[in-house]
């Protein structure tokens, strides 16, 4: 599901988030004489270090909005479900209920509510709107369908970033075998 996601006419979507793409080093004598890397090892090391950390930051933006997704889906999904369970008491026989709410974690309040068509939603930001069943229904679908393909993009997009990682981290080891390479290269000359 994810890769027909990631899928755009024929252009497969590299990031979702836009993550930049680490350009592997395949000619490690090229990449070194490059201008602005000018053979200093230590000043590319540090740069490839910057990218890996970049994209340690990105790996822990990514892993706190997925478990935030994953809280959130069946959140959503449970009050979905108490709409339909509220739908089929009014269309059956329309008579009080007795129900328990969470009020925080471990205590729950006891409460009698009577035939309603009408249920408040949290939007956020300390927002509450109340709403038919109907269209709560619907907003609760669209939210739980948004939540969930914000978690494929979330999950696509920690896969591409895992291979980033990995072309950063072969990249900086052919940096560090270059130059071990070099200085005995240069040592068996002074010899």
């Amino acid at each position: 599901e994810i890769e027909k996601d990631a899928m755009k006419g024929d252009e497969k979507i590299k990031s979702y988030a836009g993550i930049p793409e680490a350009e592997f080093v395949d000619d490690i004598d090229a990449y070194m004489a490059l201008e602005n890397n000018s053979g200093e090892v230590d000043k590319v090391l540090k740069r490839l270090d910057e990218q890996h950390s970049k994209y340690k930051c990105m790996e822990y933006n990514l892993l706190s909005k997925k478990r935030r997704l994953r809280v959130q889906i069946p959140d959503l999904e449970m009050s979905l479900s108490m709409i339909k369970f509220l739908r089929e008491q009014n269309k059956e026989a329309p008579s009080d209920l007795e129900m328990e709410f969470l009020l925080s974690e471990q205590a729950y309040v006891k409460a009698t509510i009577p035939p309603t068509d009408k249920v408040c939603l949290w939007l956020g930001a300390n927002v509450m709107l109340e709403y038919t069943l109907d269209d709560a229904a619907d907003v609760l679908e669209k939210n739980i369908d948004s939540a969930k393909k914000n978690l494929n993009h979330v999950e696509h997009d920690l896969d591409f970033l895992r291979d980033q990682f990995t072309t950063t981290e072969v990249n900086m080891a052919r940096v560090f075998n270059w130059d071990v390479k070099r200085r005995k290269m240069a040592k068996e000359g002074t010899s």
